[in-house]
């Protein structure tokens, strides 16, 4: 992810300013740990000013509503008891060259400046602090102790102090190429570093946007570079530094980031600054948030998948140890043979004998019983039969365990087949079933989640009537589960995580659908949906089959048996757990996931 530079935050702050100021702060939400929303009313409309500080992704940009969800941070509370019903005045940066937004907040537009909320864009250094009119700081999202820092701490009561001045040269248009070309090339090293090093404002996207413009190797030393790179590096960085001054700019994807600056100056002059108002937020607020998304579901998913593995891991251990045991167990039979033979031939049983041979009363052949010479024989099949009955005892009481621990195994192997399946877009999936495995004792509950789990539970026990109720049970029935169409027009429903497979088999699935499920493999449910009096034919079950064989962890298979039944012969066992059913009447169909994958 590209974090945001100098060249961003500068378009940013330009258009925020001309389509938010003035505005006055309605409401606060923090989202998570690093991120806040405004709600700024204009005299237009209603918009969301999102503020970050993530080490990775610190910015701030108009963006959709945050999600409903409790807000249970103190840092979003305190601002919004300082600030709110006052108006946004002013929203520019602390000096054209440094990475710190200055949001500036007062009674009225023209009224003096009441509050400061800074944003510092610094890479893991970034924050947001709160400071009233005298300078003094209220509050910041992270508190900077003295040992944490002795440069510049940042605690609630000190003075606010902007971060110290960078030292770099500041760029300018009235630069000539002369002195421009001899700072960089003073220090023989590659032109990407001397770039970066020189000047104020330059980032590493900024450079990689330069060079692929003039088209030179960011790797070649400066001293090697000819007249004409020079030249058309020069070129590139003029039309920079007119996109900053002019406050134009044309935001498009790169392929290892985005860059907002043209191509050339000719670019620049076709550009049309009364169409672009809002470009830079619009184009930061698509590309941060699918960005975003990607890395928290990257992150989800390696949790996730890492818990479930290591929980596999101990359990068939522990498969393999009941396994074991019940095979000993298997030898129950053979002591007691062992002592019906002793008891039957206690006149064969001489003192001092370690081992006698008997005939065996089946096989009629010489069975060879070990004997403890300290003991007589009778004592000696007396031990057999202890032995024989203490096996018993354990095969009775491994036979359940085995199964409990064999039915975790299929139960996380479902999970885990689930979660392989997942896409980067379907992060709502992936927390209901981080929310799943959390509730089933599988994952930790962190400080967030715990309090925003505190913070739900709160909202719904507060919530009075029955308006909320009726909401909450129609979403509860629509789930977010992929849906296709069969060539009929029957509609397909297939879960993403086994909340949803509960929901489609037991709340959703009506009495004329069709239920669907891989034989004896994980996979999702699948719910082919059947208007009153409808039949599917051949082609509809092959579609609904294929789809059931398609979400499985046969995927990769050409032929894969799928069990159908109708809901009604599908039933959840008492305690299983989530998505863990039990079918009857089922007939086989045979799913060919390889007519649904990508050639």
């Amino acid at each position: 992810m590209q974090p945001a530079d100098l060249t961003t935050l500068v378009a940013l702050t330009h258009e925020l300013n001309t389509a938010c100021v003035p505005a006055r702060l309605e409401q606060v939400h923090q989202s998570d740990r690093h991120t806040i929303h405004l709600q700024l009313r204009t005299l237009e409309k209603k918009q969301w000013l999102l503020l970050c500080w993530h080490p990775q992704s610190a910015r701030l940009h108009l963006c959709a509503p945050p999600p409903k969800q409790p807000d249970t941070f103190t840092f979003s509370q305190q601002i919004l008891h300082q600030v709110a019903g006052l108006a946004l005045v002013n929203v520019k940066l602390t000096s054209p060259w440094e990475r710190v937004v200055d949001l500036q907040f007062a009674n009225r537009p023209d009224d003096q400046v009441q509050w400061h909320l800074y944003l510092e864009v610094m890479g893991k250094y970034s924050n947001a602090i709160l400071v009233n009119a005298d300078g003094e700081i209220v509050t910041a999202a992270h508190q900077v102790s003295n040992k944490q820092s002795r440069v510049r701490p940042i605690q609630t009561g000190d003075r606010y102090e902007l971060p110290p001045a960078l030292l770099e040269a500041i760029p300018s248009l009235n630069e000539s190429f002369e002195s421009w070309r001899d700072r960089l090339i003073l220090i023989p090293k590659e032109i990407k570093r001397n770039l970066l090093s020189n000047y104020r404002g330059v980032s590493s996207s900024l450079v990689r946007s330069l060079l692929a413009i003039a088209d030179v190797n960011g790797e070649q030393n400066v001293a090697d570079l000819t007249l004409m790179q020079w030249e058309a590096i020069y070129r590139a960085w003029r039309v920079w530094l007119t996109c900053i001054d002019q406050k134009q700019f044309s935001p498009h994807l790169e392929d290892k980031g985005y860059a907002l600056i043209p191509s050339s100056s000719a670019d620049l002059e076709l550009a049309d600054p009364s169409k672009s108002s809002l470009l830079v937020n619009t184009f930061c607020d698509r590309y941060y948030s699918q960005q975003t998304g990607q890395v928290a579901f990257q992150q989800l998913h390696q949790q996730i998948s890492q818990a479930i593995h290591n929980q596999l891991a101990k359990l068939n251990i522990k498969e393999t140890e009941f396994q074991e045991r019940l095979k000993l167990s298997a030898q129950a039979d053979e002591f007691k043979d062992k002592a019906d033979l002793l008891m039957a031939h206690l006149h064969l049983w001489e003192i001092g004998m370690k081992e006698i041979k008997l005939t065996d009363f089946h096989s009629s052949e010489l069975v060879s019983i070990p004997l403890d010479p300290t003991q007589n024989a009778q004592q000696n099949a007396q031990s057999f039969y202890r032995k024989h009955q203490k096996q018993k005892r354990a095969a009775i009481a491994i036979a359940p365990l085995l199964e409990a621990v064999q039915q975790e195994i299929a139960y996380l192997e479902q999970v885990s087949t689930t979660v392989s399946l997942l896409e980067q877009i379907e992060l709502s999936a992936l927390q209901e079933i981080r929310a799943e495995l959390t509730q089933q004792g599988y994952l930790k509950v962190t400080a967030e989640y715990a309090s925003r789990l505190k913070g739900q539970k709160n909202t719904q026990k507060n919530t009075k009537g029955g308006k909320n109720k009726n909401s909450r049970s129609k979403q509860e029935e629509t789930p977010d589960c992929h849906r296709f169409t069969t060539a009929n027009g029957f509609e397909v429903w297939v879960g993403r995580n086994n909340y949803q497979n509960d929901l489609i088999s037991f709340r959703i699935a009506g009495e004329y659908d069709l239920w669907l499920h891989a034989q004896e493999i994980s996979g999702s449910h699948v719910l082919l949906r059947l208007p009153a009096g409808a039949i599917a034919d051949d082609q509809d079950l092959q579609t609904a089959a294929n789809y059931a064989a398609y979400y499985s962890r046969a995927r990769q298979s050409d032929q894969v048996p799928i069990v159908c039944t109708t809901p009604k012969y599908v039933f959840k066992p008492k305690g299983a757990k989530p998505g863990m059913v039990v079918y009857t009447h089922e007939k086989i169909i045979w799913g060919q996931p390889s007519s649904l994958r990508n050639p």
